[in-house]
Order: C-alpha cells, then sequence, then structure tokens
C-alpha cells in the first residue's frame, strides 16, 4: 500500500497536524468537511396534493452520484419560512428521504405533508447508504472515507449544508427564517450543521442529544453506526459545546430518559455545557428542554407538540 501524502514528526497526516493549530470554530468546520460537498439541481417535478404540494427533486454530487430530494410546501403563492429536514438512521437503508411522506416507525405520523399545511417549506434529501443510494451500504462508504482522513458524517455533513444553500437561495423561501429539524442521526447532524452555519435560524431536535465521551465510558457508543465516527472530534468539541454554539439562536432539545443513546448521565454532561453556552450570550430562555422520564428513542405527542410550538415561535411568527 502506498501512502497517501507526508506525515509530520508525530506520523500525523500533514491535513490532521494542521487542524491541530486551528480554533475550535475553525476546525468544526474542517472536521464537518462544511464546502467540500456540493449539490447541484438536475430536476424537479411537482405534484399537488390534498392541501400541499410535494416537488420531487434529483440532485447530484461533484463526483456524479444521484441524490434524491423531496419538498413540500403550501399550496398557495408567496414566501414562506423553510425547514431543513434530516432524515434518521435506525438502521433502515429503506426508508431515506420517504421520511419526510411516509415517516418512520419513530415517529408519530409523516410530518412533511404537516409542516407544508402549517406554512413551512421543508426540504428533505436522501444521504449516502440510504433509498436510492444503499449501495454502496454505510460500512463500505465508512471505510473509503476513514482510509482517506475524511469521515461519512462528514459527507453527510457537507451535503446538507449544501441543501441549505440551494434552499436559502428559492424564490419561495425567506432566507433568513430556515430552521433544522431532525429525529436520531438527523437530531445530532442538525444541531450540528447550526454549530458550524450561522445562516440557520434555529434548530430542533429529537432522541439524540449526549455526551459522547459518557458513552464511550458505559460502552454505549456502540450503539451508533460507523458513519457517525469523526477522528479526533473529542480532541476539541464535545455534544454539549458543540450544541452551545448555535447560542443565541434558539434550539430546541427533546429526549426520553430511557432512550440508550440518551442516558440521563449523558445527557447531564451535555446539558451543562449547553445551558453554560448560552448563559453566556445572554440567551438561556432560547434554550428549551424537554425530559420524558418514561420514553425511548421515539418520538411523543409532548414532542411533537413542542416542535410545533417553537417553529411557530421562532420561524413563522
Amino acid at each position: 500500500m502506498t501512502a497517501r501524502g507526508p506525515l509530520d514528526a508525530a506520523g500525523r497526516s500533514f491535513s490532521t497536524a494542521a487542524m491541530d493549530s486551528m480554533s475550535q470554530s475553525d476546525r468544526l468546520p474542517t472536521a464537518f468537511e462544511i464546502g467540500k460537498h456540493p449539490l447541484t439541481l438536475t430536476g424537479r417535478q411537482v405534484v399537488e396534493e390534498d392541501g400541499y404540494a410535494v416537488e420531487r427533486l434529483r440532485f447530484v454530487t461533484a463526483e456524479g452520484e444521484a441524490v434524491r430530494g423531496l419538498l413540500t410546501r403550501p399550496l398557495t403563492s408567496g414566501r414562506w419560512p423553510g425547514l431543513l429536514y434530516i432524515h434518521a438512521h435506525g438502521a433502515r437503508y429503506d426508508i431515506g428521504a420517504d421520511e419526510l411522506l411516509d415517516g418512520r416507525p419513530a415517529l408519530l405520523g409523516p410530518l412533511g405533508p404537516e409542516f407544508a399545511r402549517r406554512g413551512f417549506v421543508t426540504l428533505m434529501i436522501e444521504m449516502p447508504a440510504f433509498g436510492s443510494r444503499s449501495e454502496p451500504n454505510e460500512s463500505a462508504r465508512a471505510k473509503v472515507c476513514l482510509w482517506r482522513g475524511r469521515s461519512l458524517a462528514g459527507q453527510m455533513m457537507a451535503e446538507q449544508q449544501s441543501a441549505f444553500e440551494w434552499m436559502a437561495e428559492r424564490d419561495d423561501v425567506i432566507a433568513q427564517r430556515i430552521g433544522v429539524f431532525g429525529l436520531s442521526m438527523g437530531a445530532t447532524l442538525g444541531y450540528w450543521l447550526a454549530a458550524v452555519e450561522p445562516r440557520i435560524a434555529c434548530v430542533a431536535h429529537l432522541c439524540c442529544y449526549a455526551d459522547f465521551a459518557t458513552l464511550i465510558e458505559t460502552g454505549a457508543h456502540d450503539l451508533h453506526g460507523i458513519y457517525l465516527t469523526i477522528p479526533g472530534l473529542l480532541e476539541f468539541a464535545s455534544n454539549g459545546v458543540i450544541a452551545g454554539m448555535v447560542a443565541p439562536r434558539p434550539q430546541l432539545i427533546a429526549i426520553g430518559d430511557e432512550d440508550p443513546l440518551t442516558p440521563p448521565a449523558a445527557v447531564d454532561r451535555a446539558l451543562a455545557e449547553t445551558r453554560a453556552a448560552y448563559a453566556q450570550a445572554g440567551a438561556a430562555d432560547s434554550l428549551t428542554v424537554l425530559r420524558e422520564p418514561s420514553s425511548g428513542h421515539v418520538e411523543t405527542p409532548a414532542m411533537r407538540a413542542a416542535v410545533f410550538g417553537f417553529l411557530e415561535r421562532y420561524l413563522a411568527s
């Protein structure tokens, strides 16, 4: 096997060594590969449903891979707040972007039509290893990325940021009022993206907020897929710190205390860091936390009500 580049005295690639000298605010966009995976729209079909419109979108990556997108919006013309909705994982590689219209087992029901009826333009793109992109699979894709000094999560993040930029350019979207929403994998990628994309107005996320170091201590980290592995991430940022970088913008964190991905000890450690960041920003009231003591890795009626209220307050109003 031939080396891909020279190493420094510590045996690290020069790209890794260079990142060590960056500030935290510079390191995260680099780790998340922001700007490295642009998407280009190649096609669109519009269908009117009962009270809303659906756009079936076709994007392509710089490498030529097709990416499916779905968008729901109000039927009436005008300019509306936007929502970038990031789909979940759940080892359901068959669902992908269909979550927007069809929902998934962890949800109470589909959210795309409901968001449209409530006056939001909502976009979901299909991420690598899911839906029409299920081959190559997650393991194969992640290994390629890691061997090349990148990560599958980084590719996902960069594609979501490109989708955000595309959405912000739509004539029917108010660019200053675009939020992010997601469950599980979509939750983590959602607040990570909001931390490095200052144009995101707010973020609401369900069922995937916890301190990774604490999960490692208990062994619960192995419940996450290999896609989420970003080499060296914990050397410079924890999830509580990353979520705190969203401040002073509004953030809704909703978790279940019986969820194995969000055990109370890991949530408590992360919340201490995130709350400290919001307090320092003078924005303690902009952080909303909903903990369901008897809930697992699923959306609850209280979570859905909290999401609708949060988006109504911070995006629609």
